[in-house]
Order: C-alpha cells, then structure tokens, then sequence
C-alpha cells in the first residue's frame, strides 16, 4: 500500500484508473485531507476559486510553419505522436526588459502542438531538453481534453535548443570538464578542474560579450513576458518543469497582473542558498537511487542482484583505474559514469534500461550507459548554456580551499553522487558574481498554483517543492508517491488534478497525494 500524505486526516479514494481520454466521472486515485471537524470529506470544489478565467483566444502576431516531421524524428518510441501536428517558430526578443530600450535581440525556438485556442507555455528545466522538445514530449502524454483546450506552446531557454546558441565552451575545456572523476578530492585534479573552468569561462565571456549576463532566470522571465505579447493575450497560463517553475515563479512576481492559470511540476527550494540546495539534491540522488535499487531486488530477476548499491559503488571505483571501452566512441569515465546514471534515474520508465547498462558495464561495455548522456539532452555540447545560466543565477563563488573540502566530505557522506554535485560549485568559481541576487518568488496579489512535489526525484527534491508551495501566498501542494523527474504525464492520478485545473478551473484539494 503506498503511503499516503496529510497534515489532519487523510482519506483515501479508490477510483478507477482510466486512460487520459476517460469520461470525467471515472478518475484516478487520489488522497486528500479530511476537514477535521465532521469527519466528512472535504468537497472537491469546496476551495475559493482563486483562478484566473482562460481569456479570450490567442490573436498571435507570430509566424507558425509546420515542423511534424523533423519533430517526430526526434521522440522516441515511449512518446508516439499519432497523428499529431507540430507547427514551429521564433521569437526575436530583447537582451534587455520589456520596455527598456533595446540593445540588442537574440533569437528563441517555439514549437506548439494541440488543436485549441488559448496558449499554454511550457517552461523545462535549463538541465534537461530544449523546451520545444519537451513540450513536444509532454503533449503526446496528455489528455484530449488539454489538447482540445489549449495550444501546447513549448519555449526554449536563451542558448538551447534551435535558439541563438551559447555552445561557447572549448572541446578540450568541455571533455575535461564532462569526463572528470567524480570522486577526486586531491588537490592536483580539482586544480585541474579549476583550470579547465576558467579557461572555458574566459571563451564564453569572450564569445557571447554583453549578452553573457542575459542567460539567467530574470531574462528568461521576461522573455515570457514577450511571448504573452506576442500572442496577444492577457494572461500568460503556463507549466514548469523542476528549475523551470523558478522562471515561472520571478515571471508571477514581476507580472503579477499577467499571471493566468500556472503549474509547478516540481521546483527549487527558494529557501534555500546555492550551498544547501545542490547539498539537498545530491541526498535526494542517493536516495532515489535506494528505491531504484529496491524496486530492482523486488522484480523477478535483478540483473544487479541484491546489492546494486555496492555493485554500482565498486564500477564506480573501477572505472577510475581504467575507462569502460563503448562501441565507436570515446571510452566512459568514472564522472560520465556517475552522471549516466544520474539521468537514468530520472525517468523511471528507462529504470529497467537502466539495470540493464549498469550490468553491461560491469561486464566490460560502457555503450549503453553512454547513450543516456552523449548526443542527448544533457551532451556535453549543452555544457556552455547550463553552466552560463546556472553561474548567472548564484551569487556564491568558493574559494578553491573551501570547494576541495566539500568535495571531499561529499564523496565521503554521499558516495554515490556528492561529487557530481560538489563539482558544479567549481564551475561558477571563475564566473562573474551578477549584479542583483535571485528574486524571491511570487507576492501576495497571485492566485492559486499548484506545485507538484515528486517523492523520489533526483534533482528536484520534494521538501524543495513544498515550500516553494508553503512561500507562495496562494501555493497549494499536489503531492506524488512516486519516483522520476516530474509527475504530469506519468501519474494519471497528478494529471488528472492538472487538466481538471487547467481546463474548468478546478483547484486540486489542499494537501492532495497521489499514489506512485
């Protein structure tokens, strides 16, 4: 039996689970809390309707043109299209805030999909796939109903994707960077590393000149706002995923008159400095890996038989001595390794992929493992847009003394995956500290959004999720029992609560929890 989330009483709906395009009175499970005065249930729609109306359809100045087939060579077998279409775009918008006198412009990538009138924005995480890419993703898992609805409008970062790119990183500086051993703590290597940052920090700030401080969060924000703008819209509806509902939330606070109807599916805990929180996501890589671990053991026949921990600890350590040879590539390090594995866990549709190439490693073959990192989403050709966004977002900058001693209480506390984590703080070490710190997020003008929070996630721990939920001041917590980057299209149950919001205005019960 799954446990269940509540902060009173919780009950517990059994419901039947049906595929997306089920009748609306058969729902997934799905627990709530009890009002803690009757006993009775609380009623669904009893919450204030603290939600924006969907507004007028999109009169969009942009110029759509179809992509469906370069689209679909890009999803895997896990998201068939069907028949679906894809249309793409860009939009030119301003190094500079809307209104500001323009300095210069760069370029986004748009791709939208769905057949209905008002525009959904999907913001991804700067970790993971360009947003058109994910949206186009997401919508092969949605139900017909948001299809119907909304136009599905994914949006890249400032860097990624088809966009202007940011790819300023040296191969050298990225293969030094990408290939280092996770688990180095002497002095000589992370000087090593630290070299190889700085010499790729100069190259980026030599490359990208002016507009090296325009890839953050704040610009990202406003990059939204010119959509809305373009779309001819009043409000701006909108999903993040993981670091992307940080975008969403500055955008909340810097327009907070724009906002329309927004899901955080998943988020950084804003209340928490750089330090703590790449602390935090490393604990929650670990422990996500516990319960892959253990879902492992459970099946009929694990590949890593009753240890995968210590079996994956001992590659690890071996891969050190001597990389793993893969088929027409460079060999596997130990850091690629770790990293391989990191994203593995992401997904917990590619875990049993996932047992399989860890097992084929530790037979010899790297090949497998390497194809969850190269020519992927988080390749190291991506590495220049994450560590420009990601060092323009922080103001910390450790000395190296203090950056050698993380590393090693890390590898040592988290032997698994604390020194992929540790290894980011070196990256921002030779960057330019921005100007202004990370707005905190939202004020007390917006209405209600709900945040997802995934139990096991790697990277987005959900204590980070809750209070993003808790420092919202109309945050409302959908909780997920189960294990993966994000919920929305792999829980029925989250998204049913998700297109119930979106499309007719329903707020999720306070406290909601669904099943893994």
């Amino acid at each position: 039996m799954p446990r269940v989330i509540g902060r009173v009483g919780v009950i517990l709906l059994l419901l039947v689970l049906t595929a997306c395009s089920a009748g609306p009175s058969d729902r997934p499970a799905v627990a709530y809390r009890d009002d803690g005065n009757s006993g009775a249930r609380t009623p669904r729609n009893s919450e204030p309707r603290t939600v924006p109306p969907l507004g007028p359809s999109s009169h969009n100045a942009l110029d759509w043109s179809d992509c469906t087939a370069a689209t679909k060579s890009e999803l895997d077998s896990s998201h068939s299209p069907g028949d679906m279409r894809f249309s793409c775009t860009s939009l030119l918008t301003s190094t500079d805030p809307p209104g500001a006198v323009r300095g210069g412009t760069t370029r986004i990538a748009l791709l939208t999909a769905g057949s209905g009138d008002v525009p959904l924005v999907v913001v991804n995480d700067i970790r993971g796939a360009p947003g058109t890419t994910f949206a186009a993703r997401l919508a092969t898992r949605l139900p017909e109903r948001m299809l119907r609805e909304f136009r599905i409008i994914g949006m890249d970062r400032r860097g990624t994707g088809d966009s202007d790119p940011a790819n300023c990183v040296p191969e050298r500086e990225r293969e030094a960077i990408t290939r280092f051993d996770s688990r180095a703590t002497d002095d000589a290597a992370l000087d090593g590393l630290l070299e190889s940052v700085r010499t790729a920090s100069q190259k980026c700030l030599l490359e990208l000149e002016r507009r090296a401080q325009t890839y953050d969060t704040r610009h990202a924000s406003n990059d939204l706002e010119e959509l809305r703008l373009q779309l001819g819209v009043p409000r701006l509806h909108a999903i993040g995923r993981g670091e992307g509902s940080r975008v969403l939330s500055v955008y909340a606070r810097d327009y907070p008159n724009n906002v329309g109807r927004m899901v955080f599916d998943g988020a950084p805990d804003p209340t928490l400095k750089t330090l703590a929180q790449l602390k935090r996501r490393a604990d929650g890589a670990e422990r996500t890996f516990d319960v892959f671990a253990a879902t492992c053991r459970d099946a009929d026949e694990c590949a890593l038989g009753d240890s995968p921990r210590q079996r994956l600890d001992s590659l690890i350590e071996r891969t050190r001595g001597q990389a793993l040879p893969t088929d027409g590539g460079a060999p596997l390090t130990s850091g690629e390794l770790t990293r391989a594995v990191l994203h593995g866990l992401g997904n917990r549709d590619d875990w049993p992929r996932l047992t399989r190439a860890i097992a084929a490693a530790e037979d010899g073959d790297g090949s497998a493992l390497a194809g969850f990192i190269r020519n992927s989403e988080v390749g190291a050709d991506r590495l220049g847009q994450r560590m420009v966004t990601r060092c323009n977002d922080t103001m910390l900058r450790l000395p190296p003394e203090r950056a050698r001693d993380i590393a090693e209480e890390w590898v040592d506390s988290r032997p698994l995956f604390g020194g992929v984590f540790a290894q980011r703080l070196i990256r921002c070490s030779t960057w330019p500290r921005p100007q202004q710190a990370m707005p905190s997020p939202g004020n007390g003008r917006l209405p209600r959004i709900p945040v997802i929070a995934t139990e096991n996630d790697p990277l987005t721990p959900a204590t980070g999720s809750e209070n993003m939920a808790a420092t919202l001041p109309n945050g409302s917590k959908v909780s997920w029992l189960g294990s993966g980057r994000g919920a929305l299209g792999r829980s029925d149950c989250v998204t049913e609560l998700v297109s119930g919001f979106l499309v007719e205005g329903e707020v999720p019960p306070r406290d909601a929890a669904c099943p893994a």
